[in-house]
C-alpha cells in the first residue's frame, strides 16, 4: 500500500506571525488544508514572512539562511500549495523570493535529466482588497511550472474584495459558496493528478 501524500503550503503574507496577526492568505490555506485532511493528507504551512530567507537563485546562500530547511520540506512534500496576498496586482515580494529560489531546482537536474520537483504538483491561493487574483495565479502557476510542478486543472482558490475596500477574507462571517466550490476543486484535482504521479513517474526528459 502506497504512503499518503503529503503536503505543504507556504504563505506569502507580508505579515509575520508574531503578535498573532491574522492573514487572510493564512485562512485561505486553511480551507484547502481541510480538504485535503478529507482525503486523509496531512501537512504543515510555513509562513515565510517568519524566516529569513535569503536573495539569491541557489539551494543555498551561506550561513543564516533559512531556505535549505524549507527546500527539504517542499522536496518531502507531493503538493506544494503557494499562497499570496495581492499587492499591487502582483504576487508579494515575500512568494516571489522563494520562487525565485526554487529556480535553483533547474540546475539539479538528476541523471535522466529530471528536476527535484519532477512529479510533484503545485497549486495556488490568493486573496486580496483589489482585481488581480487571474494575474497573480498566471504568474505563480508560469513560475512553478518552470522549476518542475505539474498544475492540475482549476488549480486556484482565490477570493477578492471590493477594490479599494477595506474587507479582508480573514474577516468573513462566512466562506462564500463560489470559494468553497472553487477551493473543492483544486482538492479534488490536484489530490487525483499527485497520485496519478507517485504510481507512474516522469520518464526520462534527457
Amino acid at each position: 500500500m502506497a504512503p499518503p501524500l503529503k503536503v505543504l503550503a507556504l504563505n506569502g503574507t507580508l505579515k509575520t506571525s508574531k503578535g498573532d496577526q491574522a492573514s487572510s492568505t493564512d485562512r485561505m490555506i486553511g480551507l484547502l488544508m481541510a480538504g485535503f485532511a478529507r482525503h486523509g493528507i496531512s501537512g504543515e504551512t510555513i509562513r515565510l514572512a517568519d524566516h529569513q530567507i535569503l536573495p539569491g537563485v541557489t539551494s543555498d546562500e551561506g550561513p543564516d539562511d533559512a531556505w535549505p530547511a524549507i527546500r527539504e520540506k517542499i522536496l518531502a512534500a507531493d503538493i506544494l500549495i503557494a499562497g499570496t496576498p495581492v499587492w499591487m496586482g502582483q504576487p508579494s515580494s515575500v512568494i516571489k523570493r522563494a520562487l525565485e529560489r526554487m529556480d535553483a531546482f533547474i540546475s539539479e537536474k538528476d541523471s535522466e535529466g529530471r528536476m527535484p520537483s519532477y512529479g510533484k504538483i503545485a497549486a495556488v491561493a490568493v486573496v486580496g482588497n483589489e482585481d488581480g487574483a487571474h494575474h497573480v495565479s498566471a504568474e505563480l502557476f508560469q513560475a512553478l511550472n518552470d522549476v518542475g510542478f505539474s498544475i492540475a486543472p482549476n488549480a486556484v482558490s482565490y477570493w477578492v474584495g471590493q477594490a479599494m475596500g477595506s474587507t479582508d477574507f480573514r474577516n468573513l462571517d462566512e466562506i462564500p459558496g463560489t470559494v468553497a466550490s472553487a477551493a473543492k476543486m483544486v482538492v479534488e484535482t490536484t489530490v487525483h493528478l499527485a497520485r496519478l504521479l507517485r504510481d507512474n513517474p516522469y520518464p526520462s526528459v534527457k
